[in-house]
């Protein structure tokens, strides 16, 4: 009987050694896979073959050494087309509720393919020219189709390699965001900032702190004024000669060839009255390495922004929100000490 129990455990040993096995394989397999798409989707990113006249990549207007931003007032695409949108960070987008400055997308999987076919971005005439171009550089073949005698970008694919890059970007490591999260304790000036930034400068209403998404945005849109008086009291107009892009192109390209129609925020995906004007809270991350500021580039410093933000809180509100040359002082330590330790 003892050896009858000896010959069952042993076999138990060997089945739960096997098991363990092929767990330890399967995860093994899971982490290759995913360092491959990061990889496969870095190279895409970098990879100014993907544009019209191979002079722009993603890369262009999110530079890895300007914390994924490009330092421009707008963004600047293939053949020297210009914007009308500063180009925000990427950073922690794979925790990103909502994208576009006007926060018209909600999925990164969506936003990370309309880059390459829009004219004022990447500007290929279609995804069948990035078909083409995929097809010359055998590392991208796993991202085609074969459809009889053509071949189709696997947009599944593509939009999960990219989307693999950006989500293994470092995560926040400022002091500011590791004292919000209980990892560490600012100096007196930053903490004097913070409490002056959650009270009575009443930033926090619209940069939230949250554990798992601490990038201090609520991911909403809100009014500020910014840009707004290039259409203020031609707001018919501009909605007019929205209706009128959208006749011939996609309402990205709308937004980036055409001021006034940017210039009407949240509205040109939703037409609610409410959002004409409104425009996404960004992200706080390495605000202080980021200028210029505001959806269109047009705050180029960090001082003058927390201006900006202070007056135009001051009209929303009805009552003024004054803080003196200290207090102001301090909110920019807080501000500040948003910065990464762990990029330039």
């Amino acid at each position: 009987m003892d050896k009858y129990l000896i010959r069952i455990s042993i076999t138990l040993v060997v089945v739960a050694a096997s098991v363990l096995s092929l767990v330890s394989c399967d995860f093994e397999t899971g982490s290759s896979a995913n360092s491959h798409d990061a990889d496969l989707g870095k190279k895409l990113f970098n990879d100014r073959r993907l544009s019209a006249a191979h002079d722009v990549s993603c890369a262009s207007c999110h530079r890895a050494d300007l914390h994924f931003s490009d330092g421009r007032t707008v963004s600047i695409g293939s053949k020297g087309k210009s914007g009308t949108r500063n180009s925000p960070s990427l950073l922690d987008s794979s925790r990103a509720l909502a994208f576009f400055w006007d926060g018209r997308e909600t999925s990164l999987e969506h936003v990370v393919l309309q880059p390459f076919t829009n004219p004022v971005e990447m500007g290929l005439a279609d995804m069948d020219q990035l078909a083409d171009r995929l097809a010359s550089r055998p590392e991208y073949s796993e991202l085609l189709l074969r459809q009889g005698s053509s071949l189709r970008v696997d947009k599944v694919r593509l939009a999960a390699v990219i989307s693999a890059y950006l989500g293994s970007l470092p995560a926040a490591d400022g002091p500011g965001f590791r004292h919000l999260s209980g990892q560490a304790v600012l100096d007196d000036d930053a903490l004097a900032g913070l409490a002056l930034f959650n009270g009575k400068a009443e930033c926090g209403t619209c940069h939230v702190f949250t554990r798992g998404n601490n990038t201090l945005t609520d991911n909403q849109s809100h009014h500020t004024g910014i840009g707004f008086e290039r259409v203020a009291g031609r707001i018919a107009p501009a909605i007019a000669r929205l209706d009128e892009a959208l006749a011939t192109r996609t309402l990205g390209h709308a937004i980036l060839s055409d001021w006034h129609v940017s210039e009407l925020g949240k509205f040109t995906s939703s037409r609610r009255v409410e959002d004409l004007g409104a425009f996404r809270t960004p992200s706080l991350r390495n605000v202080a390495r980021t200028a210029p500021y505001m959806h269109d580039g047009s705050v180029p410093t960090l001082e003058e922004a927390l201006e900006r933000e202070i007056y135009y809180r001051n009209l929303s509100r009805g009552t003024p929100i004054q803080l003196t040359v200290e207090e102001k002082r301090a909110l920019l330590a807080f501000l500040h000490s948003l910065s990464d330790t762990n990029t330039p």
